[in-house]
């Protein structure tokens, strides 16, 4: 499970920022979780809390924004709800398809005190 490591990750990424702007406590962090980024958003939150144990993020709120998956076919330029399934342009047929949105893990905001 990946997703340990990825929450680890973005406890220290959060921690490390709080750092440099001098604050005693993280309250919430809101983060943008892809479907089609390989992170299962539910994981996270299962592990959120024993990663965030003794840090500056200990009870802060994690707020997961889902982001949903779309792809743009290079041939015919139609834009459609995808997934790691979606292969083939639903308007054309055209295997060229450009992930457009979906593939998304990242901090959007911290609240700190």
């Amino acid at each position: 499970m990946h997703e340990v490591a990825i929450t680890r990750n973005l406890v220290e990424i959060a921690e490390q920022h709080a750092r440099q702007a001098v604050c005693q406590r993280i309250l919430s962090i809101n983060v943008d979780i892809g479907e089609m980024s390989g992170v299962v958003a539910e994981a996270v939150e299962f592990c959120f809390e024993a990663v965030s144990r003794d840090t500056l993020i200990a009870g802060a709120a994690l707020i997961i924004n889902r982001i949903p998956g779309r792809k743009r076919c290079e041939e015919c330029q139609d834009t459609f709800p995808a997934d790691n399934l979606t292969f083939e342009c639903p308007a054309c047929g055209s295997f060229m398809l450009t992930t457009i949105q979906g593939d998304e893990l990242r901090i959007t905001e911290m609240e700190i005190e």
